[in-house]
Formats: C-alpha cells, sequence, structure tokens
C-alpha cells in the first residue's frame, strides 16, 4: 500500500471531517452482534472510535504508525500496524469497516481476510465522501483547482473516489444503502487546513515549492461569509459476509 498521510498526520487529524451519526445508525441496523468489530485502514483512529462506542471489541489497523500516533486511546480499541489483512480468529469478527481506505487496498487480499474472519451475518462496510460543495460560485472555483491545478497530482486510485466506489469489486450479498451527507460550518481557514491535506496537494509543494492552496484561497475570500456551510457527498457499500 501507498503511505501518503504519515508525513501530515496531525494536520490529518485536526482538519479531516467527521463522519455522521445517522452512517453508523443505518450499518448498526444489519448488524447481528456486537462482540468484535475491525476498522481497517483506520488512520487516526475516528471511525475506530466511533465503532468502540457498540463494540465489545475493536481492532483497528493502519500502515502509518503517526497516524495511529494520532488517535484516541480507548481501552476497548486495539490499534496494530496493518493493512489488508489481520491476524484473527476464523469467523471471529462481526462487522469489518473502511472509511476513505479501500482504493489503496488490494482488494483480493483484503476480501479473502475479510471472509476468513467474519463471523455467520457478519457486515463489511466500506465508505468515503467525494469533493466538498459550497455554492456554484465557489464550486466552480474548488473544481478547477482540484481538475486543472492539482489534477495531475492525484494517484490513480483517486478515481475510485470521483466514482463514488461503485467501479470497485464487491463480492458480498449487497445491502442497497441510501445517499449521504454531511455538512459543518467552516472558516475559510478550516477549508484551507482541509484542502492541505490533500494527497495531491502535498505531492504538488514537493515537486513545485510552491502551495497551490496559497493561490486559491485569496479567489474564495470574496465569496465567503462567517461560517459558510460545507457540504460533503458521502457514499456507502455494504454487504453481509456469509
Amino acid at each position: 500500500m501507498k503511505d501518503l498521510f504519515s508525513q501530515h498526520a496531525p494536520q490529518y487529524a485536526q482538519f479531516r471531517p467527521v463522519y455522521p451519526t445517522e452512517l453508523y445508525d443505518f450499518i448498526y441496523t444489519h448488524v447481528k452482534h456486537f462482540t468484535c468489530a475491525w476498522d481497517a485502514g483506520t488512520g487516526n483512529g475516528q471511525a475506530a472510535q466511533a465503532l468502540a462506542k457498540k463494540f465489545k471489541t475493536v481492532y483497528a489497523t493502519d500502515i502509518s504508525s503517526t497516524q495511529l500516533l494520532e488517535a484516541s486511546r480507548i481501552k476497548n480499541i486495539h490499534y496494530a500496524l496493518g493493512a489488508e489483512v489481520i491476524d484473527l480468529p476464523a469467523a471471529s469478527v462481526d462487522l469489518i469497516t473502511v472509511a476513505q481506505a479501500i482504493h489503496w487496498f488490494n482488494f483480493q487480499k483484503f476480501f479473502d481476510c475479510v471472509k476468513k474472519i467474519g463471523t455467520t451475518n457478519s457486515i463489511l462496510a466500506v465508505w468515503g465522501y467525494g469533493l466538498l460543495r459550497i455554492n456554484p460560485t465557489i464550486n466552480l472555483l474548488i473544481d478547477d483547482f482540484y481538475q486543472a491545478v492539482i489534477g495531475s497530482y492525484w494517484d490513480i486510485e483517486r478515481k475510485m473516489i470521483d466514482e463514488h466506489y461503485r467501479t470497485i469489486p464487491f463480492p458480498f450479498q449487497e445491502i442497497a444503502a441510501p445517499p449521504f451527507s454531511f455538512s459543518f460550518r467552516w472558516s475559510l481557514a478550516k477549508v484551507a487546513g482541509y484542502l492541505n491535506t490533500w494527497s495531491a496537494v502535498r505531492k504538488y509543494i514537493q515537486i513545485n515549492q510552491t502551495n497551490p492552496v496559497d493561490k486559491l484561497i485569496p479567489q474564495l475570500q470574496p465569496h465567503w461569509q462567517d461560517n459558510t456551510e460545507v457540504t460533503f457527498p458521502l457514499f456507502l457499500r455494504i454487504g453481509r459476509v456469509h
């Protein structure tokens, strides 16, 4: 797997949006037992910490040790370095989740592991979120930045996010999921912080020795009001493993 997030783990923890409770509530309606969950590609543990409120034990893995250092320590969460596989007993996990990370995975290795460790009636839920939306004027500026300015700096895996995971393999009994979105009242400084966590922005800075966000923010400033609402489309694929 590629590790594109270790060098700015504190910023990732500070500026990445928090997933809505409605998402977890929908997933939980399909879960039969709440003994054990695994959050793969946990990053700073955001999803794992939500799962810990519901499950007796949560395992959370990521390839980035610096990301894991940013995670809150909760007694029923077990953090470990790892990627698409985890060494757990067969048929021992009730829910497997991947938040904004499965596009980096080796699908076959991950799915084989899921099938091994999933209990009867276990659930796999993978989700991500797309490009932030504000209003028509600002959206045009964001879209131009996303496509024309840093478009060539995205890794090829980003295309799966743009396609809302519709094109990824999913060899499980799929459950229909509604569309979700989540919104925040953000300052322009918060938006700048979030944009600076994008892997394409970090790559642009590395290659060009200049930050493209610094040119975008003054373009947004005349159209921004205090605590403007920022909305993210959220997409979910969920299915029964066995």
